[in-house]
């Protein structure tokens, strides 16, 4: 079976309503199935990390941070090798691969939750193993991004990332709700102590039931991936595509990314343990898991919809308002208390703010996606590889945001409060630095490459 097509011309009109736009739309559906399943992977950690303490796992809190955290810097680091792989190993070869080794962090973490004697040194691994699923995010785009005409690029590119970001949510919403059904092996006993009436409680639940679900799916996707997808005849070698580090647009669009998809994988990866941290404590605490998965639904949803938006009014304008969105909620979320709590009346509103901070980094993520093939016009494989560089980056998120938030956190309980008021002192710095480039370089009139 071939595996390069023979020619690829996706701005001739006549090849691609006669050829083009089957294998194009084919090839979309295919690899957006397969990276739902990549983010699915990337955050079942954070998925379980809040129920491990009450099995019988004795992690303290800063240890269920790193554990949340790893999941990042394995998926930032890995998203820079796949920065490079589609013009060196094709579309075909390198999703296949990447859908098949996730199998690795799934069977890993199934068997890990079934014995309370698991070390938090295995635990540490498979985490990072689930950066698998988050790496392989910079194939997916540069792939995407090739087989598209400019004119449907926003839109491919914002159908394929935001259903795929949709994986963060059907993997925070099915946990709750597959943790009482038994599928394969004994159950944990999970004890909660009532802050008011210190009762203690206990049910039975099934950490590996939300996880094994996943095993059968990913083996048939793999199939369907070496079966249904071909690769584009467009190679470059590892030194060509490293010119991009030589133009300047590649690191404002690093910045300008990390501003919308870092914050959207970083808030998605710490919601469920700041929910914990910040108002576990209260009477009347909410579950994390009950409320998580809103976040990432939210941002995945105005991802897909302002794709469509973006190829109509520009990808520049929409970063713009993304920016100015995270400005106002972050300066709401200070001025209120909202991440310095005295009550749990204060919980709804911090649960608001956050889901606009979602929502504005879901119009973020298509308006940037949108810019960079844009920006980067003149060569196809420079545009593909600074997909890939930029969410490779972004990709920290995960890691960054868990580890400082935890670190602030904590230090905060030693003084007997709560307080994350710093990170967010320190995220409003970024984004107010990241819209200023975004407008200067590419929105407002005059700009250097408007997009």
């Amino acid at each position: 079976m071939a595996t390069w097509l023979k020619e690829w011309k996706p701005e001739d009109a006549n090849f691609w309503e006669s050829t083009g736009k089957k294998i194009a739309w084919r090839t979309l559906t295919i690899t957006t199935i397969s990276l739902t399943l990549s983010f699915i992977v990337w955050y079942l950690m954070s998925g379980i990390v809040t129920k491990l303490p009450g099995v019988g796992f004795n992690f303290s809190e800063k240890e269920l941070f790193w554990l949340a955290s790893l999941p990042g810097l394995a998926a930032g680091t890995l998203r820079i090798i796949h920065t490079f792989l589609i013009p060196i190993y094709g579309t075909r070869h390198t999703i296949t691969i990447s859908t098949l080794i996730k199998l690795i962090p799934v069977v890993g973490i199934v068997l890990a939750v079934m014995n309370p004697n698991t070390p938090f040194w295995v635990f540490a691994i498979l985490a990072f193993t689930t950066g698998f699923g988050g790496g392989d995010f910079s194939s997916f785009m540069p792939s995407t991004n090739m087989f598209f005409p400019a004119r449907l690029k926003g839109t491919a590119l914002g159908i394929q990332a935001g259903i795929g970001n949709f994986g963060v949510s059907i993997v925070q919403f099915l946990t709750p709700a597959l943790l009482g059904i038994a599928i394969v092996g004994a159950p944990q006993i999970l004890k909660t102590v009532d802050p008011v009436s210190h009762e203690v409680t206990t049910k039975s639940l099934y950490l590996q039931s939300p996880v094994i679900i996943y095993i059968p799916i990913l083996i048939i996707m793999t199939l369907v991936c070496w079966f249904g997808l071909k690769s584009i005849p467009l190679k470059s070698s590892f030194k060509e595509q490293l010119e991009i580090f030589k133009i300047k647009h590649t690191w404002f669009c690093t910045i300008t990314y990390f501003m919308t998809f870092g914050t959207f994988s970083g808030l998605s990866a710490a919601f469920p343990l700041m929910i914990k941290s910040l108002y576990g404590d209260f009477p009347g605490a909410p579950d994390p898991l009950q409320y998580a998965f809103y976040g990432p639904l939210i941002g995945s949803a105005s991802r897909v919809l302002f794709g469509f938006v973006a190829d109509k009014v520009g990808g520049a304008l929409l970063t713009t308002i993304t920016g100015i969105g995270f400005i106002g909620c972050i300066i709401v979320m200070i001025s209120m208390g909202l991440v310095a709590p005295t009550s749990i009346d204060q919980f709804p509103y911090f649960l608001i703010t956050m889901l606009l901070i979602f929502f504005f980094s879901g119009i973020g993520n298509a308006g940037t996606f949108r810019q960079y093939p844009i920006i980067f016009k003149d060569n196809p494989v420079h545009a593909a590889g600074v997909i890939g560089w930029t969410a490779a980056i972004a990709a920290y998120g995960p890691f960054i945001f868990s580890i400082i938030i935890g670190a602030v956190l904590h230090s905060s309980k030693e003084l007997g409060i709560k307080n994350a008021n710093s990170f967010f002192w320190g995220l409003l710095i970024f984004s107010v630095a990241a819209t200023i480039i975004n407008w200067y370089y590419y929105q407002r009139k005059g700009a250097e490459r408007p997009s």
